[in-house]
């Protein structure tokens, strides 16, 4: 198999088309369906779709009862047709056809050589400026049946699904303009019974403010039914008698934007983006009430007819055509990334004030190191405090400095906790620590430099241990502090350890997320000028325990990996269940290339790292054994705390249920499976 193949990792290529229209003139309007068609061909599509009624124009009104035109729409379909049969991608045109006493309005599945099935338009407008049911008949009770088309008996309906045998998961339904308007589509009934890529050919006037409605709708389809859904608005070459055409094109994916062309284009364009298939079958198999919906209306969706066809798509590098997210837990959308982090502080802010309350007002009491996690809980609890009307003096905030805490990180601990107002203290743990270790027997007790797994875990115990004695001591909870990467690694110390505490306002935090909500706190203002330098200074710490002695600063990151690698691992192993050897693709894609793509607003440019592909197995394959193996005992006994992201949490309560006994056998065999290149393609 080929790594660097689309195809081989669940993804299709489609596209959505427009161009000019000549009006009344099939046959021009045939070869350039044509010529997109072998353009799309070319660029390894599956699916191409084309403006309502292109072969005609959808605009020419009572000329689509003229004998001669519809005979010139037959003969243009048929060359359509033929000039598809070295053709890979799946063609569905739009195309006025004459059937029994009346004329319909036509989205015509074209492959390789033959009609896979025409399904007909359910919902006429006839209001405003439209007067479709003039020369149109209605389609929407046309299920079950045949037409005659070319000397061949072919499917017709709108019940029609169009499955690839060798692409599991691509399952294509067509439905025409108005049916997207109408309250119930036939797009809705359509995924409930299997279809994954929802297309709509669409003539579509413009007036103000309709093309935002339609990526309203759009939007809208493709998340409530958890689909693509592809686009085509006629363009150019329409007529102007009383109207214009925009030529908008576009491609949802489950509710994200993946492609879209500019409006009122002067050539032929076409959007076209990479549906991933494998993330809509992972999210109707979690979301159980769709399926519930579909036992709803069997009915109906009992009733869908599938026409199978075989697309033999090309197995080679096609490259990758959407966006994938460097952070996908971080937008790099500044608007959204801004939203997001709005929500997600308050979510946590909200949380706690709530826990507080009902357990009768405790004091909060926090081990504050100078870190990211224990930086962020206390700007919380500071707010948490703000909200509820409460002094921040009932924050009892300590730092506990061990044996290789540095000067840097507790004096910004000492610094914020200063300008945000809390109760501050200092309690040296080293003392306690050396008792303990040389009651232990441990050989630093004898002088022998020995920074084994017990040294370092007495002094995050015995911080924690200090906490919880304090809180008893001051009528207070412990407030956790550690995120939810470190909880996916089990990078945490369990039981009486940082893994623990009373409740845990960042178990739903990744760590690449703290970071920036630090920046929306700093940019927007929240606790004034001093804090304000105090945390740009702490985001520019480097991440470590500062748990062992010695000239070189402790780096979490050279140990365990980065944690952007891990956070990308998670959000998809997490959310959708992927495969490591697709994440490995995504990853790929995503990171290879410091210089390419977006980055969140704000990221410092030095640290931008590019990681190549072996570097990304290395780390891929360390996440697996450390989060399938090793770390769920952690999770299953985890604290309190709330969900955060829509990617998902790890509570053993809500998003991530899992045995502790697990082996990672089957994730490293996914891996193993695939010859991946050293290098990229």
């Amino acid at each position: 198999m080929n790594f660097w193949s689309i195809y081989h990792h669940g993804f299709a290529r489609v596209a959505a088309c427009t161009g000019h229209t000549a009006i009344a003139d099939p046959p021009a309007n045939a070869e350039t369906v044509l010529a997109q068609g072998r353009r799309c061909a070319r660029d390894g599509v599956a699916v191409a779709v084309f403006p309502e009624l292109c072969l005609a124009g959808y605009s020419i009104e009572d000329l689509l009862l003229q004998d001669v035109l519809l005979d010139e729409v037959e003969a243009a379909l048929e060359a359509v047709v033929a000039g598809s049969a070295d053709l890979m991608t799946v063609l569905v045109v739009g195309a006025p056809l004459r059937h029994r006493h009346r004329i319909y309005n036509c989205a015509v599945v074209v492959h390789r050589g033959r009609i896979l099935g025409i399904a007909p338009k359910s919902y006429l407008p006839n209001y405003r400026e439209f007067y479709e049911r003039r020369q149109i008949a209605s389609g929407d009770d046309e299920r079950g049946g045949t037409i005659r088309f070319g000397g061949s008996t072919v499917p017709f309906g709108t019940d029609l699904l169009f499955a690839a045998e060798d692409l599991p998961g691509l399952v294509l339904h067509a439905e025409i303009c108005e049916d997207m308007w109408v309250p119930v589509p036939p797009s809705a009934e359509a995924a409930l019974a299997g279809a994954t890529v929802l297309v709509n050919l669409s003539g579509s006037p413009i007036t103000v403010g309709r093309g935002e409605d339609r990526r309203l709708l759009c939007r809208s389809a493709s998340s409530r039914c958890i689909a693509a859904y592809v686009y085509a608005a006629a363009g150019r070459g329409e007529s102007s008698t009383d109207l214009a055409w925009d030529g908008q094109t576009m491609i949802y994916e489950n509710g994200a934007l993946l492609a879209e062309t500019e409006r009122f284009p002067l050539d032929d364009q076409y959007a076209v983006a990479d549906v991933d298939l494998d993330l809509l079958r992972q999210e109707r198999q979690r979301t159980g009430t769709f399926d519930d919906n579909r036992r709803a209306h069997a009915a109906r969706t009992s009733g869908f007819r599938q026409v199978p066809f075989r697309l033999d798509p090309p197995m080679t590098d096609l490259g990758l055509r959407r966006r994938v997210e460097r952070f996908p837990f971080v937008p790099a959308d500044p608007d959204r990334l801004s939203q997001d982090c709005y929500e997600a502080y308050n979510i946590q802010v909200a949380a706690l004030q709530q826990r507080l309350a009902v357990i009768g007002g405790p004091k909060v009491v926090i081990g504050v190191s100078g870190g990211l996690d224990s930086t962020h809980a206390l700007i919380v609890a500071a707010r948490a405090m703000d909200r509820a009307g409460r002094p921040r003096s009932d924050i009892l905030a300590f730092t506990l400095p061990g044996f290789a805490t540095g000067d840097h990180t507790k004096d910004n601990a000492h610094t914020l906790m200063r300008a945000l107002g809390v109760t501050a203290a200092e309690l040296d743990i080293t003392p306690t620590a050396r008792l303990m270790l040389k009651e232990m027997g441990h050989p630093f007790s004898s002088g022998e430099p020995v920074y084994d797994v017990t040294f370092e875990n007495v002094q995050a115990g015995l911080r924690t241990d200090y906490l919880f004695r304090l809180a008893n001591q001051r009528e207070g909870i412990v407030l956790g502090t550690g995120d939810m990467s470190e909880l996916a690694l089990g990078w945490c110390t369990y039981g009486v350890g940082d893994q623990m505490s009373h409740y845990n306002v960042n178990s739903g935090v990744p760590k690449t997320l703290i970071q920036h909500l630090i920046r929306w706190v700093i940019s927007s203002g929240q606790f004034g000028q001093e804090a304000g330098e105090t945390l740009a200074a702490i985001l520019d710490t480097e991440i470590s325990p500062e748990l062992v002695p010695g000239d070189e600063l402790q780096s979490t990151e050279s140990r365990i990996g980065p944690y952007a690698l891990h956070d990308f691992t998670l959000f998809h192993v997490l959310r959708y269940g992927f495969r490591p050897s697709k994440i490995a693709f995504l990853a790929w894609h995503a990171w290879h290339d410091e210089h390419a793509g977006a980055w969140p607003p704000n990221f410092p440019v030095s640290r931008r790292p590019a990681y190549d592909l072996p570097e990304i197995r290395h780390w891929l394959e360390t996440f697996c054994r450390r989060f399938f193996a090793f770390a769920q005992f952690k999770r299953s006994a985890m604290p309190n705390g709330p969900k955060v992201s829509a990617g998902g949490s790890l509570s053993p309560r809500g998003d991530w249920r899992a045995p502790s006994d697990a082996t990672a056998q089957a994730w490293l065999r996914d891996l193993a499976r695939w010859e991946m290149p050293p290098t990229g393609p």
